[in-house]
């Protein structure tokens, strides 16, 4: 038994050892593979293993994120929340439309000044030896804010725009200019809004001349003098708008403005020959201007008129209507500007005159300036004949004319300009003064005086943004 169980065994072992092969012997280029692909293998679980940590991160951070939002982004321990430190560090974006050039620029202008009456540039009957009450001191002044925008086109056209809000030192808020325009460079124009159209009447470096009538907004003070400037039509009402069309050839220059508004709005307190006004229609001015240019000088001649009858006028005792609105006026202006040859040592002068034939009164106007060296000087004289006048409304120490006759009005005004203040170029003072008389040829009544003067004088900070 136990030698056929050992002769098995033996047999087994011959027939395993006779069924493996013996093994190969490898190569060193077979042992560097066989590494290569062991190393690869590891990288391969190594980058898995990262993506896998990269996954869990991201994870983690949107359970974070999205436990805050639940929590309402509320700051802990005093902390400022994400949300708010990001908008506190991020920076401030202004988006245009993308339809051209957009400006803002200003200035601002405050005057401190002394003068006889406030406003007036006619005297009054008040005797200022007697009367302290007379003389007047005076803050006045303006910021004014500009918001110009212009796209221009590769054949020439462009249009555009310009705002101009003013705030006034006391308190309130008002306009300069508000208009749209479009044309053509150097070839024709059209404008419409608020603006001013051609100064028919320049006074050079204009820093204080009080005056009635000035402009046709509220100045015409019946009762005083009047300064006709051809101003009347020109605009920057508070009671319309303009329409203008301006074309321009070589030195020429030619412009059509057009005035649309109440034309009592030109009286303060819609007074006019000792009448009150009543309005029954608007009134329109045309205003063309006609201008030559040539190196330093320019010549240019105008009129204006108001072309609707019976606009505005006065009911008579006999109950029919008397029409005031008929106004129309002429103008001529020649200029003579050296600076632009010499911006140090240039004069620039001015010669101005104006006249207007109005219902029951005619009005002329003369005026010269000159300017050199930022020292201004010039003279204004006015002379007015009145056909008719009904009596004074009003009768109190602001009025002088007080009957039909003719009233001449001498009027010298100065200027200096004081540029570059503390070496800043935006930062001017202007200082000003006026001096102005007015005579009658009426006989005196009613302690009326033939003669009366007033004067004034002014500091202007000018600054510029």
């Amino acid at each position: 038994m136990k030698k056929t169980t050992l002769s098995i065994a033996i047999g087994l072992l011959l027939v395993a050892n006779t069924g493996v092969a013996k093994p190969r012997t490898m190569t060193l280029e077979q042992r560097l593979e066989m590494l290569e692909n062991r190393l690869e293998a590891a990288e391969n679980r190594a980058t898995q293993a990262e993506n896998k940590v990269q996954q869990l991160q991201v994870q983690q951070a949107a359970e974070i994120k999205e436990i805050k939002a639940a929590q309402g982004n509320t700051a802990v321990n005093g902390q400022q929340s994400a949300d708010e430190t990001r908008k506190n560090a991020s920076a401030p974006v202004l988006n245009l439309s993308g339809y051209g050039d957009i400006k803002f620029y200003g200035d601002v202008e405050f005057n401190m000044d002394a003068e006889s009456k406030h406003g007036m540039l006619a005297a009054t009957n008040a005797n200022l030896s007697s009367d302290p009450t007379n003389e007047q001191w005076n803050l006045n002044g303006r910021i004014a804010l500009g918001f110009d925008g212009i796209r221009k086109m590769s054949n020439g056209y462009y249009a555009g725009f310009s705002a101009q809000p003013l705030a006034d030192m006391t308190g309130s808020m008002n306009l300069d200019d508000a208009m749209f325009y479009f044309g053509q460079e150097n070839d024709w124009k059209i404008k419409v809004g608020r603006f001013e159209a051609y100064d028919m009447f320049p006074l050079n470096q204009d820093t204080f001349v009080e005056h009635s009538g000035n402009t046709a907004n509220d100045l015409y003070d019946d009762g005083s003098g009047y300064i006709y400037m051809m101003k009347e039509g020109r605009g920057r009402s508070d009671a319309g708008g303009n329409f203008l069309l301006s074309k321009q050839i070589d030195n020429w220059y030619f412009e059509v403005n057009s005035l649309l508004e109440d034309g009592t709005s030109l009286y303060q307190e819609g007074e006019f020959h000792g009448r009150d006004m009543e309005q029954q229609k608007n009134v329109i001015y045309l205003r063309p201007v006609i201008a030559y240019s040539q190196d330093e000088f320019s010549i240019s001649a105008a009129m204006e008129s108001n072309v609707i009858n019976n606009a505005y006028g006065y009911t008579g005792k006999d109950g029919h209507f008397v029409d005031q609105s008929d106004r129309t006026g002429y103008g001529l202006t020649m200029t003579w500007n050296g600076q632009k040859s010499d911006p140090e040592n240039g004069i620039v002068v001015n010669l101005n005159t104006a006249y207007l034939d109005a219902n029951n009164e005619k009005d002329f106007t003369a005026a010269a300036n000159a300017l050199w060296r930022n020292f201004e000087l010039g003279y204004i004289y006015a002379h007015n004949t009145i056909d008719d006048y009904a009596g004074l409304i009003k009768h109190d120490d602001d009025d002088w004319i007080y009957n039909e006759g003719t009233y001449d009005i001498h009027t010298i005004h100065a200027s200096y300009l004081i540029p570059n203040v503390m070496n800043m170029q935006n930062f001017n003072i202007y200082l000003g003064a006026y001096y102005s008389m007015i005579n009658s040829d009426n006989d005196n009544a009613e302690n009326h005086t033939g003669n009366d003067d007033r004067y004034g004088a002014r500091v202007r900070f000018k600054y510029y943004f």
